[in-house]
This record gives C-alpha cells, structure tokens and sequence, in this order.
C-alpha cells in the first residue's frame, strides 16, 4: 500500500513537472513591468499610457507624410462628398496603362465587395462577402449610369472616405491608384 501512494505521488510530481511550452523557460521576467514580453494593444483599445486613452493617435496637427503628399482636405464622408465631386479634377490621363493599374487595384481593394464586374449584390461573382453571407449589407453596383454620372472627385472622396456603410480606403490606396481606379469605374470596367 505504501509502494502504491509513493508511486502515485512521484507520478503526480511528474506529471506536475510537465511544461506545456518547451520553449519558454519562465526565467526571463524582468521586474513589475515584465519588460521581455510586452502587452500589446490592438490599434483601435482604449490604452490607459497614451493621451486620449486611446492606442492609436491622431496624427500631429500639420504633418504630411514623408512623400509629400498632402493631407486629403475633406474630413467628413456624407457631407463633404459633392464638395469633393466640384473640387477636386482626376490629375492623371486615361491611359491604357492607368486603367491596367486601376483595374488591378480595383480587384484587390473593391471586387472583395463589388465583385469584379463591378454590379455589387447582382453580381455572379460567388466570392464577394456579401455573397458569402460576411457582410449584411448589399454593395453598391458600380456600373449604373447614375455612378457613372458622378464627378470623378466624388467617386474618389467615396473611396478615400468611406459611404454609409462602406468603410474608407484612404489609408489603403495611394492617392494616385485611387484615381486609377475612378477612370477603371469610370470607363465601364474595362482596359481598352
């Protein structure tokens, strides 16, 4: 009975002993702050260190990113967006080249929605999220004539800002792929 219990007891030591991750020692705290393994934020939590409580800041009034370019002008999506359509001219040419390199940005950032015809919930395109059933809202048909009747700065004050439900791209595209992709929209979803 004894050699029993002294048995299950060393088994139980052992078991006890086991680490489940091989590869972390547990000797490498370093003080209250835990500084070998920081916590992260995810970018949009509140973060009790930062000004505001937020993780992710604003960025600093005045700034422009390191390529020159200068910060979009309108701020707010639903109402600036006709200002946008009067104010801003698509500086680039419709060129073959354009309309390639706006198709394939389309078909990274907008198709996921749109589908790659462009026709939004009416599309064939099996794979778009609203399809699929991720996303609950449908997508707008780009091929209409009244999108095709906006001004080439309202079509991209939508994509850098977002419209209703859809989120903004600004942050995504560059301002220049931006406006490859209203000429895209803009000639029919087609190259030629």
């Amino acid at each position: 009975m004894k050699k029993t219990i002294l048995l299950l007891f060393i088994a139980g030591l052992v078991l006890a002993s086991c680490n489940h991750y091989p590869e972390k020692t547990y000797w490498d705290y370093m003080g209250e702050f835990d500084m070998y393994y920081s916590k992260a934020y995810e970018s949009y939590s509140p973060n009790p260190h930062l000004p505001g409580g937020m993780t992710l800041q604003p960025m600093p009034e005045g700034t422009v990113p390191r390529d020159g370019e200068v910060p979009y002008p309108f701020k707010n999506k639903l109402a600036d967006r006709k200002l946008a359509g009067q104010k801003l001219k698509n500086p680039l040419p419709k060129t073959p080249e354009n309309l390639e390199r706006g198709q394939m940005m389309y078909n990274i950032y907008c198709a996921v929605c749109h589908g790659k015809d462009g026709k939004g919930m009416a599309t064939a395109d099996t794979t778009t999220l609203y399809k699929k059933k991720l996303y609950p809202i449908p997508p707008a048909d780009l091929t209409t004539d009244l999108v095709r009747s906006y001004p080439d700065g309202e079509i991209y004050h939508v994509i850098t800002m977002g419209s209703a439900i859809m989120g903004p791209h600004g942050s995504q595209i560059r301002p220049a792929d931006r406006w490859r992709i209203v000429h895209y929209i803009k000639n029919g979803f087609k190259v030629k």
